[in-house]
């Protein structure tokens, strides 16, 4: 097959405390690269939601890596033909690795529309039936860097029967096959990358015959689908993940699809993830919260800053934190429920608090404005309370995977998870 220049080195791999290292070989040029653990940008055709290009670029640590999804982009087929420049040059996007999903991650998918020829997807104009040949020739208009392949991943829900996820491993694996054939037939997605999925629901030894025959393939890497919040407890889904990794190449990256929650990140990479979506902090933003919890686990003051420290410990200022300290208590498999991990500043107890965000955070939001006036803008609906809340929440997110990967490379996981959980260490 054309291309693969990707090429994912690992520095430092540590069973059942993940992988570290880089994803190389990105973009037209190969000359872009991804660390690893790594989120991509999450995007609505192509705009991080709320934020100017110009607003964005003034964040630093972005990754490399923009995710779009055929979901938002197939009802524009028509326009991006005529267009013929693909869609990077058409959304105006700048030195950035484009990446094209099937489903937008941070909006549900209305189930039961999959047959064995074609999938659906979910535009503002309803539901967009793909055959293969519909999703390659999206593709080709498209003109991504890598793209996932077409696959049946309705087995999700809860007492989902073995035949259904059986059939979609079977429909999956033939999408791929039929994929493949045209791609490798295609002078115009000539140098774009494709992952394979992995299918299986909740059902053992079908995960594990689709990450076996997925990774016959010629794919560069591979999405783990099926496994998002809310379709499952995070123990069963960290077993699924471990046992689909033991069957997937070293040197190929594992993209987790549909999880975002810092807590189900940290277990996922120990299970063996490389990269996930970056979808949470938009979620987060909509519900008029801010990311709040703490990853900073460094001693080193100079070092401290680039992680930015919560603002309470658990237990300190309860009144203040409402339920923001421990994680599962409010409903954690909900994706459109707050999480322990935020705060709600839409409540009127944040009218009075003339606190940044974060203390320590350098986002703009958090150096120029307090919890008192993103409330005022919540509550009478102000358009750049989304701006800000963005800002701040798509900063905190992208450090938290900073922290992680130091974690890592300083062997202090564990440290992490205890920050990250609202767990103290113990002091005698």
């Amino acid at each position: 097959m054309a291309g693969c220049r990707m090429k994912l080195e690992l520095s430092r791999v540590a069973l059942g405390k993940g992988r570290l290292g880089v994803l190389k070989g990105l973009g037209k040029t190969g000359q872009l690269s991804l660390e690893v653990p790594g989120c991509l940008l999450h995007t609505h055709l192509g705009t991080v939601p709320h934020l100017t290009q110009d607003t964005l670029s003034t964040l630093s640590t972005l990754p490399s890596v923009t995710q779009i999804t055929l979901s938002n982009i197939a009802e524009h087929q028509e326009v991006l033909e005529e267009f013929k420049d693909g869609f990077r040059k058409f959304a105006g996007l700048h030195d950035t690795v484009l990446y094209c999903a099937l489903h937008d991650p941070a909006t549900p998918c209305p189930t039961g529309h999959t047959t064995n020829k074609t999938v659906s997807v979910w535009g503002s104009g309803g539901r967009i039936e793909l055959t293969v040949a519909k999703f390659m020739a999206l593709q080709k208009a498209v003109k991504p860097d890598w793209y996932q392949s077409m696959a049946d991943g309705e087995t999700w829900q809860i007492n989902t029967s073995h035949k259904r996820v059986r059939k979609s491993v079977d429909r999956s694996l033939a999408h791929l096959d039929e994929c493949l054939l045209v791609h490798q037939k295609s002078q115009e997605l000539e140098g774009v990358e494709v992952f394979g999925v992995v299918e299986g629901g909740d059902i053992l030894e079908e995960r594990v015959r689709s990450a076996k025959e997925t990774a016959k393939r010629p794919v560069s890497g591979f999405c783990l689908d099926g496994l998002q919040t809310g379709s499952m407890d995070q123990a069963l889904r960290t077993q699924l993940i471990s046992a689909v990794t033991k069957e997937l190449p070293e040197d190929k990256p594992r993209l987790l699809q549909g999880v975002g929650r810092p807590d189900e990140v940290l277990a996922s990479v120990e299970a063996g993830v490389d990269l996930f979506e970056g979808f949470f902090p938009f979620q987060v933003t909509e519900r008029g919260c801010a990311l709040i919890f703490n990853f900073n686990i460094s001693s080193n003051p100079e070092l401290a800053g680039r992680a930015p420290p919560a603002v309470l410990e658990p237990g300190e200022d309860q009144e203040t934190a409402g339920d923001s300290q421990h994680n599962g208590d409010l409903n954690p498999d909900d994706q459109t429920q707050m999480t322990s991990f935020e705060i709600n500043l839409k409540d009127k107890r944040y009218q009075g608090d003339f606190r940044p965000l974060v203390e320590g955070c350098g986002c703009y939001c958090c150096r120029n404005h307090q919890r008192a006036y993103l409330h005022h803008l919540l509550v009478t609906n102000e358009l750049l309370a989304g701006v800000l809340l963005m800002i701040h929440n798509t900063a905190h997110y992208h450090a938290f995977f900073s922290a992680l990967r130091d974690a890592l490379a300083e062997d202090t996981l564990d440290l992490l998870k205890r920050r990250v959980l609202g767990q103290t260490e113990r002091k005698d």
